[in-house]
């Protein structure tokens, strides 16, 4: 193989978003399809769209630009030592941070454009509006299977897809190049980006850096996988729970700090979380 095709971060780059491109294109294809049989067709649909985007892409991209350790490569490496002190303290920051992910998500909420950007403002919110009335109307189900086949497709395969694409191909690109941390800051905007949701930009964002420090610090992605199918399946089994009634919460704001000291410890435990990790790779 050319060594250029290897080791030339532009080339490597622009073939990673051809086959983006291609797949996503086929995956958005496949999934309208199966999108016109209702709602289990939806849940198949987004399942094959998300495959097709953050999953297959990733491991065509390094089969094709790596002769071996291709896996190794992406990220799927043994966790850093001590391994289970990594795994609790990333369990410990998804949790404890979930009252600031839920202030920034006020914020970004309450986010007015205004003026001459009215009319965007009005066209971000009513797509805001949509992709929340499609996340409900997969969220609703009143049966175990239904439970389990929601966190296949909302927790586990946007876990892997994910993570796979920001994490094992991004943040590791955009390592070799600058400094860790910006490139975890830069992924994590980039992760928030693409999923093309305004209002809620800034609190995945904080998640995207969350997720990237985890990557950082325990050189694992099957860290940051963990983490992110924790995030998102504990969305999905509360919303569950309290849909059959078994607990009555406000799911939209499950997690919120009732207080501005519970928001400044969650944010300062959060820090230290990070700032330990940081630390203990550094040994």
């Amino acid at each position: 193989m050319n060594d250029n095709l290897k080791h030339t971060t532009g080339i490597r780059i622009l073939i990673f978003l051809v086959i983006l491109l291609v797949s996503g294109l086929i995956g958005v294809a496949a999934s309208a399809i199966f999108m016109l049989m209702g709602d289990i067709g939806l849940k198949i649909g987004q399942g094959i769209s998300s495959i097709m985007m953050f999953v297959v892409p990733p491991i065509i991209y390094y089969f094709v630009t790596r002769k071996e350790h291709q896996m190794r490569d992406l990220g799927f490496r043994n966790i850093n030592k001590p391994w289970l002190l990594f795994l609790l303290a990333g369990i410990a920051v998804m949790f404890v941070s979930m009252p600031v992910t839920n202030q920034l998500t006020a914020w970004n909420e309450n986010m007015k454009l205004g003026g001459a950007l009215q009319t965007l403002e009005d066209m971000l919110k009513a797509l805001e509006e949509t992709a929340a009335d499609a996340t409900e109307q997969m969220l609703k189900v009143d049966t175990i299977w239904g439970l389990l086949f929601n966190l296949i497709v909302i927790a586990l395969i946007p876990a892997i897809g994910e993570e796979l694409t920001f994490r094992g191909v991004l943040q590791q690109g955009l390592t070799r190049r600058m400094n860790p941390h910006v490139a975890i800051l830069l992924s994590a905007a980039i992760f928030s980006f693409i999923h093309f949701q305004f209002y809620g930009f800034l609190p995945r964002m904080f998640l995207g850096m969350l997720l990237g420090y985890l990557f950082y610090t325990s050189g694992s992605l099957w860290t940051c996988m963990l983490m992110h199918f924790l995030n998102n399946g504990s969305a999905v089994v509360v919303y569950y729970l309290d849909h059959k009634g078994i607990i009555d919460v406000d799911v939209d704001h499950f997690g919120a700090a009732q207080n501005a000291w519970t928001l400044i410890a969650s944010a300062v435990v959060t820090v230290a979380l990070i700032v330990w990790c940081c630390w203990k790779k550094r040994q």
